[in-house]
């Protein structure tokens, strides 16, 4: 794949003030999926419809570029979307900002993919953080955080863990294919693993805040707690607006019946348990 560039080569000075330039960047990227109803947001479906779910994947999305274009305006960092599947570009350039940048991420599992994603990034300089599309109301303070503890000297990896047990941000300096490899993707395990790959690789770890991924019905009520019924996640800190998220599921709630269909689906899947 092509090495993904935002400037013009230079020569001389001018190309060694843009390589410094660029080894003090860190360039975010969400691991970003297009919308498609049915194979989008699955696990929200009930309470949402297929179409729904593909909608909320579109508001995420929207969020989370404009929340990294709000930490780009206190940090050195770049925004991105390591998009799948192959061939979407254009979903992604019909509802981005036009100052995120594209790149295709498409593998075999989970853990291929974020590593391609994080090579490719890394190969144009600097560092590079991986975060997931579920968390709308990520602060950009933690993104900001991130991006200053990989520019300091040393070598370090940077964690966000999740309530699931997963992590919705990794940041590093270098690719580091080890941290991803003998991962179980998508279950509970995955902080505790890569916490103890890093370990085996030698690696300082700094962990950040946990925040939340919206994935199932229970995340989703938290989800509407924070951003329309005014009840934090965490007494500190600020999350993110989530303006084009907090739009779409104050239309579900007025028009679709959005809360009591939330209360439902938990009500089920209490019993199933």
């Amino acid at each position: 794949m092509r090495v993904p560039r935002r400037h013009h080569d230079h020569e001389g000075a001018e190309s060694e003030g843009l390589h410094r330039h660029l080894r003090s960047m860190c360039a975010i990227a969400v691991m970003a999926k297009a919308s498609i109803a049915g194979k989008t947001k699955t696990r929200l479906v009930p309470p949402l419809t297929e179409d729904e779910a593909a909608m909320l994947n579109t508001v995420f999305l929207r969020d989370a570029a404009d929340n990294i274009l709000s930490a780009a305006a206190l940090s050195n960092i770049t925004g991105w979307m390591a998009y799948a599947p192959r061939g979407s570009e254009a979903f992604f350039k019909a509802h981005l900002p036009q100052t995120i940048g594209l790149i295709e991420s498409v593998a075999p599992s989970l853990g291929e993919c974020l590593f391609q994603a994080a090579a490719m990034l890394l190969s144009a300089g600097g560092a590079v953080c991986l975060i997931n599309s579920d968390s709308p109301t990520l602060p950009a303070a933690y993104l900001v955080t991130a991006a200053t503890l990989l520019a300091t000297p040393g070598d370090r990896i940077v964690l966000g863990p999740s309530t699931d047990g997963g992590y919705y941000l990794i940041g590093m300096k270098r690719p580091l294919p080890g941290l991803f490899e003998g991962i179980a993707w998508s279950t509970e395990q995955v902080l505790a693993q890569t916490l103890a790959r890093a370990e085996a690789l030698g690696l300082s770890v700094v962990q950040l805040p946990t925040w939340y991924d919206v994935d199932d019905a229970e995340t989703l009520q938290l989800l509407v707690h924070e951003v329309l019924d005014g009840q934090p996640f965490r007494a500190v800190g600020t999350p993110t607006p989530a303006t084009w998220t907090r739009g779409y599921l104050r239309t579900l709630i007025q028009d679709s019946g959005l809360r009591e269909r939330i209360c439902a689906s938990r009500a089920k899947g209490a019993l199933a348990r």
